[in-house]
């Protein structure tokens, strides 16, 4: 029998009101169940909202470096089960065990980080204009927020919400996506037993048209940071909007690698693999788009599809795998019907495009490697965002021209370059419409100290991570303090 794992609400661990529940499968074997989580209703959320709106109070007015203690406490539990983590992260997400160790890893690196925000979350000191007075900002916790998740990094994503949310004093309701619920529970239980009072941190699982949305409407929630496809963000931002809530949505993305005729192809290639493949293409981040300089075409593209041809798709808990399966049946249909759409659109596929359903592969939803050659930036697979090991290859006459077609659709994540050439990289620089430019890097490997978020379809409110203009914004509302200390009455701009 599969582990059952519960809700958690006002620091105890209980069931769906309902009693239903929800199997989470591994995406590697359909007939491995990792674990059983209760399918929860309105009475779950409304419980889970009343607990973070009671434990507001006093976890606001814990000081900020003893939020921080727990935090830090949290990271080094994170730390010590690693292994653990990332071998369940593997199991029910599909990712190979080097990314499922990564995913781990960013939570803890989010976990140091944000306690270190505890003994800081700077404000600004200004002179007055006047005689015996000051004036400063600070930071203050907003209230209580609804943190929904998706499933391509059960713990990443969810610790790059609930760490700055926590560290800032608010208090939250967590919805993990329903396909990757034990691994968000793992997570949960680990921040619980570092010492997090009862009721500042909830976990209700269950789908998103269910929970999410009546969550992220709930009148009892002020604020909602949200990951996820762009239709639901932006539904769900029309919504908040209409109900005065603070928003954070970070969302979809078709990026870019741009490869230029003095780029470094052996560097490229590599990058290219690893942005376009890496957690089988199921990153918002992930290179979908290869431009390539019409002068370095073909020599590139013999190198990536050689290199395609060689990676080892499979059990990602297997040795030796570089790619393993996509989410479910219902993602596998989504791109299996893409690469039809790319085929009749008349673009030329030059590797994969099907299934793996036989031997290793007969219980999973995994599906080969894919490139398209003689790819128009018109065409629908090089516009939507497919979320799936699917590469369009598109050939450019110079650095403008590839840049036009690396900004010409509704995304703006993420995107790089592959030059040696420091003009061009300057230019890319400048010119990308993106959140994130690469120089000699592929699209993926954003790091938790600098914001992360993008332009256009790709990101609506504030950032995710750290630095200035990162998370903190979005869990934080600025107070302005004038204090006047003279004895008698001063009239700004008047005195």
């Amino acid at each position: 029998m599969p582990e059952s794992f519960q809700n958690l609400i006002n620091g105890k661990w209980v069931s769906a009101a309902s009693g239903k529940t929800i199997e989470s499968q591994n995406p590697a074997d359909a007939s491995r169940i990792i674990g059983t989580v209760p399918a929860s209703g309105k009475d779950d959320i409304d419980r889970a909202v009343e607990a973070a709106k009671a434990a507001f109070q006093g976890w606001k007015t814990t000081p900020a470096p003893k939020r921080g203690e727990v935090l830090f406490r949290a990271a080094e539990l994170l730390l010590e089960h690693k292994d653990e983590l990332g071998r369940l992260v593997t199991a029910e997400m599909g990712k190979i065990l080097p990314e499922g160790l990564g995913d781990v890893q960013e939570a803890i690196d989010m976990a140091y980080y944000m306690a270190g925000e505890g003994r800081r979350l700077s404000g600004e000191t200004v002179p007055s204009e006047l005689y015996a007075k000051d004036c400063k900002s600070v930071r203050s916790p907003i209230g209580v927020f609804a943190l929904i998740t998706p499933w391509n990094f059960p713990t990443a994503i969810p610790a790059w919400k609930i760490f700055p949310c926590l560290i800032a004093g608010n208090t939250a309701v967590f919805k993990p996506s329903s396909y990757t619920p034990v691994a968000a529970t793992r997570l949960v239980e680990l921040i619980v037993e570092a010492g997090l009072p009862p009721g500042v941190l909830n976990l209700v699982h269950g789908t998103g048209d269910s929970t999410g949305e009546y969550l992220a409407t709930h009148p009892g929630i002020d604020g909602v940071s949200f990951t996820g496809s762009t239709a639901v963000g932006e539904k769900l931002a029309k919504l908040c909007g209409g109900l005065d809530k603070e928003i954070s949505c970070e969302m979809g993305g078709k990026n870019p690698i741009i490869v230029m005729d003095d780029a470094k192809l052996d560097l490229a290639v590599e990058g290219a693999l690893w942005g376009a493949f890496g957690t089988s293409g199921q990153r918002c981040t992930a290179a979908s788009r290869l431009i390539v300089h019409e002068k370095v075409h073909g020599r590139f593209l013999e190198m990536f599809l050689d290199s395609a041809r060689k990676l080892k798709v499979g059990d990602g808990l297997a040795p030796g795998i570089h790619m393993g399966p996509v989410i479910n049946e219902q993602q596998m249909k989504k791109v299996l019907d893409y690469i039809e759409i790319g085929k009749k659109e008349g673009a030329k596929l030059a590797l994969g495009g099907m299934a793996m359903k036989e031997g290793a592969h007969a219980k999973g939803f995994f599906i080969k490697p894919t490139v398209f050659t003689d790819v128009k930036a018109a065409m629908r697979i090089a516009q939507e965002e497919i979320f799936g090991p699917v590469a369009a290859v598109i050939k450019a006459a110079d650095l403008s021209d590839a840049i036009n077609i690396a900004n010409g659709v509704k995304y703006g994540l993420s995107s790089s370059i592959y030059t040696q050439d420091v003009n061009n990289s300057a230019i890319a620089e400048r010119d990308l419409d993106a959140g994130i430019v690469y120089i000699n890097a592929p699209t993926i490997g954003a790091e938790i100290q600098l914001p992360f978020g993008g332009t256009k379809k790709s990101g609506l409110g504030r950032k995710e991570a750290g630095g200035r203009g990162g998370a903190l914004d979005m869990f934080t509302k600025w107070k302005v303090i004038y204090r006047d200390f003279s004895g008698r009455l001063q009239k700004a701009q008047i005195d």
